[in-house]
């Protein structure tokens, strides 16, 4: 179990990070939603929503599926939280934009919830848990806040092998820069990749008839530089990565991830793949 020092120094670097990255969120916002749709989509129908409930998005970030969600409630609310201020001003904005008045956010830390138990109806959450200091505090702060009998569903991503998108351009920066190796159990992409961890994670906390989903396709950046220039506004590991290198090294680095990205698109596509898994439950 994390102590309780390492759980707020994550905490702090992951809302530092998100904040930072906002942006770059913010500019690539129809891009990553488009991409990310799928998985929000699997969470909603595995919800069983009836019109009239109170749902948690968590880790809301730009305001998805919380939005979408909203949209579908005519008499029910969703509640966005997330660590990141800034994320949470564009999904405000989206939520403005969009006119959904169903749809507020909160600035909020899932390991320290401060609503009442048995709050809300359901609880949505994509791709939010890789990145929790703690999953199951996380867990069970969800657990609590959750009426009985209430919904959780979730997306986390599958394994590196299955994530194109991804390790391309990770494979070639790990070929000129020494990554530290993740402490165990630390926040991370592919934290929740491995099989039956999330399901045992949700029965530890209480959570019953637990299922899971795997969701795979392909992500079409339309041609390398748009995915090179998409790929470093949005991911901090990225960026903090090559922020260590110099100009040529950089140089080397882009022309290893255009060969291994044209590798994959030998009919002159643009497109990765990517794997994602969706867990279900309810209290």
């Amino acid at each position: 179990m994390e102590s309780e020092h390492q759980i707020e120094q994550i905490r702090e670097q992951q809302k530092q990070s998100w904040n930072t990255f906002s942006p770059g969120w913010k500019k690539w916002d129809t891009f990553n939603m488009e991409f990310l749709r799928p998985m929000g989509e699997a969470i909603i129908e595995n919800l069983h929503l009836k019109g009239n409930e109170h749902v948690l998005d968590v880790a809301t970030g730009t305001g998805e599926p919380g939005l979408t969600i909203a949209a579908k409630l005519p008499h029910g609310k969703v509640t966005g939280i997330d660590l990141s201020e800034d994320m949470l001003l564009i999904a405000h904005s989206n939520a403005q934009k969009k006119k959904i008045k169903n749809y507020e956010t909160r600035a909020a830390d899932v390991g320290d919830l401060t609503f009442k138990t048995e709050s809300f109806d359901a609880v949505s959450c994509r791709m939010g848990f890789m990145f929790f200091p703690s999953m199951e505090i996380a867990a069970t702060q969800l657990h609590r806040v959750l009426k009985p009998e209430g919904r959780i569903s979730l997306s986390v991503w599958d394994g590196p092998e299955q994530n194109d998108w991804v390790t391309t351009i990770m494979d070639a920066i790990k070929k000129h820069v020494t990554l530290p190796p993740p402490l165990p159990g630390a926040p991370g992409m592919f934290r929740c990749a491995p099989a039956r961890k999330m399901e045992e994670l949700l029965s530890l906390t209480g959570f019953k008839d637990i299922s899971t989903q795997r969701i795979s396709s392909t992500v079409d950046y339309e041609s390398f530089e748009r995915y090179w220039e998409i790929m470093l506004d949005v991911a901090a590991p990225i960026v903090a990565a090559m922020s260590a290198v110099d100009e040529k090294t950089r140089a080397i680095i882009q022309l290893q991830t255009e060969r291994s990205f044209r590798a994959k698109n030998k009919s002159g596509k643009a497109k990765l793949n990517y794997a994602a898994l969706v867990i279900s439950a309810h209290k």
